[in-house]
């Protein structure tokens, strides 16, 4: 009888004789594009909301979302919304310029990803506590634009968890 066992030396053999598609897939993760990709929508969106939250209509904007959390309403009424928005918005910067030199020292990526999960698990849980964040059409209940506003931090909570990954996987053969 015939072993039916593939070794990961045929497996690889018959991915490069595949189709181009399993070759453009085998390519992008050679040339590590979802890392790349990820790590610069992040640390974009990180610094602009950041110091946007540092604005007057930026720091207004989240006062809602804010004042309507369990988990972090407490922040405005210590500092303002002024105030809390700056600091929120600093924290999202730091947050983004750790992940950006994680490039090179892998620990602070993962220190970045860390607050990052914090921030977007707080804003995730917004989405249940925020008025208006579902609005109802013939009795079904959908997601307001607030409410996919508030949504989107679900993605951004699984790519900072996928970062940290990344920058860990880094770290430990940066030791080897």
């Amino acid at each position: 009888m015939k072993n039916l066992a593939i070794s990961t030396e045929d497996r690889n053999a018959a991915l490069i004789s595949e189709p181009a598609l399993a070759k453009l897939a085998v390519k992008i993760e050679q040339l590590d594009l979802p890392f790349r990709v990820m790590l610069t929508a992040m640390t974009v969106m990180l610094l602009w909301a950041g110091a946007y939250k540092m604005t007057d209509p930026g720091s207004e904007g989240i006062e809602v979302l804010v004042n309507n959390s369990p988990l972090i309403s407490w922040h405005f009424h210590i500092f303002g919304v002024h105030t809390g928005g700056d600091l929120i918005g600093l924290t999202e910067i730091v947050a983004a310029l750790l992940m950006l030199v994680g490039l090179f020292r892998p620990q602070a990526g993962i220190v970045g990803g860390g607050i990052a999960v914090m921030m977007f698990f707080v804003t995730s849980t917004m989405l249940i506590t925020t008025p208006d964040a579902i609005t109802h059409v013939n009795g079904v209940g959908y997601m307001s634009f607030l409410g996919l506003f508030l949504y989107k931090d679900l993605l951004a909570l699984g790519v900072s968890l996928y970062l940290i990954t990344r920058f860990g996987h880094r770290a430990a053969t940066q030791k080897a």
